[in-house]
């Protein structure tokens, strides 16, 4: 029998035991880790929203409560600020300047959006990744050269819109002296920027619908339109409900497409045709040093109402489409 038959290998030696104390800080340590890990994994959105976000909102309401001069003379007053705008004019034509364009804006836009969004879905679409990038370009434009052709569009004597009217017998409007013309001239900006976005987003929410429900639909004998209704609209909540957020706080806060609308006019025309609720926060609080303070109960006003038309929209649409 040979030597390497009959010798073992040498069996290795087992590792030397880990002290009891370095055992438990190792422990310790992990379960740091994980309870502690993820709150720093966030904790610089937190951060950058409480210097930026938070504390800007705190200090506009301690404003909003101060007769407040951004030159640095201040005194408090309470809540005067707030039971004034009850007797601005000024304050209730932006309101409803900035409600009418939203209304004229959201409702078409998101309709739209969602017609575009259910086409782009189609599977016998061809070259529908060349649609999808095309329709989003509208949103990467800059809003000022928006605002230049749509102005060139909507002039009075030589823009298009008026021309194309005048083919039907509609004499020339002067679409920046109206409440109804500028607030069509204004939503129609808005739409041409933000359906596209809007489109792509409901897509996206669509195409996480399982496939299966809309085979199991069509065995079942299910034309399209039930499939859109039945399966569609009710798996598609979560993302309306988002979009219409979205819409709902953009459009109240509707401030660069009427300034550059209006040549840069804060006042929003010769007779505030236009002037939103942001337009008139900002004459208030920057152009008018002297009257910040009104300034930020305007600007707590509009987060009122946004919070409640927001909420208003979600159980709408959370109930429409049970």
């Amino acid at each position: 029998m040979s030597l390497s038959a009959t010798t073992a290998p040498p069996s290795p030696s087992a590792p030397p035991p880990t002290p009891p104390r370095r055992r438990s800080r190792a422990i310790t340590l992990n379960r740091l880790d994980l309870k502690l890990s993820p709150y720093l994994y966030i904790a610089p959105f937190f951060v950058i929203f409480g210097i930026f976000g938070f504390y800007p909102m705190l200090r506009t309401a301690w404003m909003s409560l101060h007769d407040w001069d951004l030159i640095g003379e201040h005194s408090f007053i309470g809540f005067d600020n707030y039971t004034r705008l009850f007797s601005d004019e000024y304050f209730w034509n932006a309101t409803i300047n900035t409600f009418g364009i939203f209304i004229l804006s959201t409702i078409p836009q998101l309709l739209l959006a969602l017609f575009l969004a259910t086409m782009l879905n189609r599977t016998f679409l061809r070259a529908r990744t060349l649609f999808r990038m095309a329709i989003f370009m509208p949103n990467v434009v800059s809003v000022a050269a928006v605002a230049i052709v749509f102005g060139m569009l909507f002039q009075r004597d030589f823009g298009l819109i008026n021309w194309v009217l005048s083919l039907v017998g509609v004499d020339a409007v002067d679409w920046d002296a109206q409440k109804w013309s500028s607030w069509t001239a204004i939503a129609s900006m808005v739409n041409w920027r933000w359906t596209g976005y809007n489109t792509l987003i409901l897509l996206a929410g669509m195409q996480a619908i399982p496939k299966d429900l809309y085979e199991a639909a069509a065995i079942d004998g299910a034309n399209q339109w039930k499939q859109f209704w039945r399966i569609t609209l009710p798996m598609l909540t979560p993302t309306f409900v988002f979009v219409v957020t979205l819409s709902t706080i953009g459009g109240l806060q509707l401030f660069t497409e009427p300034l550059v609308f209006g040549n840069g006019n804060i006042i929003g025309g010769d007779q505030r045709e236009f002037q939103t609720l942001a337009m008139y926060m900002y004459e208030l609080g920057i152009e008018n040093l002297s009257s910040a303070g009104y300034g930020a109960a305007v600007a707590w006003a509009m987060f009122v109402m946004i919070a409640l038309v927001s909420l208003v929209n979600f159980l709408l649409v959370r109930r429409s489409v049970k």
